[in-house]
């Protein structure tokens, strides 16, 4: 068991700091002071990160750190933290390490005995939960699907029975392709695309994804889609598509008593028990 007092260390620490995902009025003044007075800024596109820098007056050096050379810097952001070094890693917007570089060094650096310490800020994912309309009091995070259709189409059967609401991030091009699977095989909910969050053309589209799909014009921006849980399991769906009697059978070929399997067909009907104990029993 290891132990971590995050009470600002004055060396040999990596702060994950949070950038804005659009407005850029969402930097915290936290933010700002830890990158003035960090020895070394890691980036994942140093040309996005100087244009933020350059707004605040930051002058720290900089350095990239991106998914091709993650190893090879986190390499170094451990040789200077054994030097006594202040770091901090920045993404492109948003939280380091969700769906964006920040894990491995993370994990090594933690590894290595040096303190990280993460600020709260600005997220894609949560801004657009929060004013999705959809439950928010629990949810699943998957972040991108798979570019290729195949793997895509096997990502969401793996998660279609989850009752949380689900968050995905997609890039406009490959967006009507993925709402056709989210169709296909999550069926026709209610779900919420949210694009260019805190920018000048925010924009929330809510609906039925086939009636998304099918008044959608080709959108621009950073997009993140949020879809409804699923209200009953693909289990119980095909169970449902089954007579009463048939329905009934399956719960006593797994070994349930007859009434307790009677009360297992009412639950996934939605109706009384005494409805389906009546439906079997005429049938006797």
């Amino acid at each position: 068991m290891k132990k971590q007092k995050s009470n600002l260390p004055e060396s040999s620490v990596l702060y994950l700091v949070p950038t804005t995902i659009g407005n850029i009025d969402d930097m915290t003044n936290r933010a700002v002071e830890v990158l003035k007075k960090v020895d070394y800024i890691f980036a994942e596109d140093t040309r996005v990160t100087k244009v933020l820098l350059s707004h605040f007056n930051i002058i720290t050096p900089l350095h990239s750190y991106h998914v091709f050379n993650e190893k090879m810097q986190t390499d170094k952001i451990i040789e200077l933290l054994q030097q006594g070094k202040q770091i901090a890693l920045v993404s492109d917007a948003g939280l380091p390490g969700i769906s964006d570089p920040g894990y491995f060094a993370t994990r090594r650096v933690l590894d290595s005995g040096f303190s990280v310490i993460a600020l709260p800020g600005a997220n894609a994912a949560l801004t657009a939960l929060v004013a999705s309309g959809l439950p928010s009091n629990r949810f699943y995070f998957f972040g991108f699907l798979s570019h290729k259709k195949n793997l895509k189409k096997k990502e969401l059967e793996k998660i279609a029975d989850l009752e949380d609401t689900i968050i995905f991030y997609e890039a406009p091009h490959r967006l009507l392709e993925t709402l056709e699977l989210i169709h296909l095989v999550l069926g026709n909910r209610e779900i919420v695309i949210a694009r260019e969050l805190t920018k000048k053309h925010e924009e929330y589209i809510r609906g039925k994804v086939k009636d998304i799909i099918a008044g959608i014009d080709e959108l621009k921006g950073e997009i993140v889609i949020i879809v409804k849980g699923a209200e009953i399991s693909q289990a119980q769906q095909l169970l449902n598509k089954k007579s009463i009697s048939e329905h009934y059978q399956y719960y006593l070929d797994l070994g349930n008593e007859s009434m307790k399997a009677i009360k297992q067909v009412a639950k996934d009907r939605g109706v009384a028990k005494n409805f389906i104990y009546k439906e079997i029993h005429k049938n006797i």
